[in-house]
């Protein structure tokens, strides 16, 4: 495993983080393709084993079982201040907005709350898991700033934003003294290369780590067409994302599959291994060994210039899918967002 500094922090990742979406009790989540809690240990040792130390979790997987597993398997099994933690909170539901719960009010509730989950003091990132329309970003910005102070966490993340958004964000924690995002965790692969108009760019001149998830586009760039997986079949999101570019996506896939059989070794290194030469450490999900196993192995793997090229030279734009679709449908709502206390700016 390789290790490096997260964005402009003083935490030390492993060059793979390992998603934990995939851990937790599917019947109380949407996703029936999750693994119990003995499996969930099982990958999770394998992962601290191949010298992955960095772990990505959120209160919405599963409703928060799966930071309960995460924690109590670490708990088990390394010593915490040897793990870089990261867990993520979404914005208030319309019930606590109508509640009169504020911005800062419902932060402090979900990190006390993914605390519990896991059975720890504080995590390393914590991550807002996108952005939120409804709530002045000063509000977010301070409540996330308390955060840190109160020892809570360490450091901030942002997760499914535009790059306009995450620099104006981190303008005004500087402006106002509060901490910046050091991360930002988007939707970026091989197939969905989007992140690379505007926010790689910002977070290369900025120092801000890319930590992307879907980093084999829900095992499409793991497997060739017709090889299919429970969550190939079962995943609606990951459908709604690719089902429409399937076609050319797949110019991309046999790409890879090729490279992979020319080098001795799994479309998963491949599809990684481009990915690494381009982000900090992408947001890797395992539900079985084989998948931490070969997304370790692809931190060894480099391929030369030309073989990247290969496989980047047929990909065309996509259409913005999924939560980045809504933020450009939500985009009208930007005057709510931009507020210092109760003026508009």
């Amino acid at each position: 495993m390789q290790y490096t500094k997260l964005g402009n922090s003083d935490l030390t990742v492993s060059r793979i983080c390992m998603g934990c979406m995939g851990f937790g009790n599917a019947n109380n989540g949407q996703h029936s393709w999750t693994i119990d809690e003995e499996h969930s240990r099982e990958i999770i040792r394998r992962g601290l084993n191949l010298g992955v130390n960095f772990f990505d979790t959120a209160i919405a997987y599963q409703s928060g079982t799966s930071e309960q597993y995460f924690g109590r398997a670490l708990w088990e099994q390394v010593k915490r201040e040897d793990m870089v933690v990261a867990t993520k909170f979404l914005p208030r539901t319309q019930d606590d907005i109508r509640a009169g719960i504020t911005g800062q009010q419902h932060i402090e509730r979900m990190i006390n709350r993914s605390l519990a989950n896991l059975g720890m003091d504080y995590v390393d990132l914590y991550i807002s898991h996108m952005w939120d329309y409804e709530t002045p970003l000063y509000d977010i910005m301070e409540g996330l700033n308390n955060v840190v102070r109160a020892g809570k966490a360490r450091y901030i993340g942002i997760s499914n934003c535009f790059a306009y958004q995450l620099a104006k964000a981190n303008a005004l924690a500087e402006k106002e003294g509060f901490v910046k995002f050091v991360s930002v965790q988007g939707h970026y692969n091989l197939i969905f290369r989007e992140e690379e108009r505007e926010m790689a760019k910002l977070c290369r001149e900025d120092n801000i780590a890319m930590t992307p998830y879907s980093a084999l586009a829900g095992g499409r760039l793991a497997r060739l067409p017709g090889e299919n997986s429970k969550r190939l079949q079962e995943d609606s999101y990951a459908r709604l994302k690719y089902d429409s570019t399937a076609g050319q996506d797949g110019v991309i896939i046999d790409r890879v599959a090729k490279l992979a059989g020319q080098k001795g070794v799994s479309m998963t290194e491949v599809s990684l291994a481009w990915l690494l030469t381009k982000v900090t450490s992408p947001v890797v999900g395992a539900t079985k060994l084989h998948h931490i196993e070969g997304a370790a192995r692809a931190v060894e793997l480099e391929l030369s210039a030309e073989e990247l090229s290969y496989l980047e030279e047929p990909y065309a734009p996509h259409n913005l899918v999924g939560v980045m679709a809504q933020n450009t449908q939500d985009s009208a709502k930007e005057s709510h967002v931009w507020s210092t206390g109760n003026q508009k700016i």
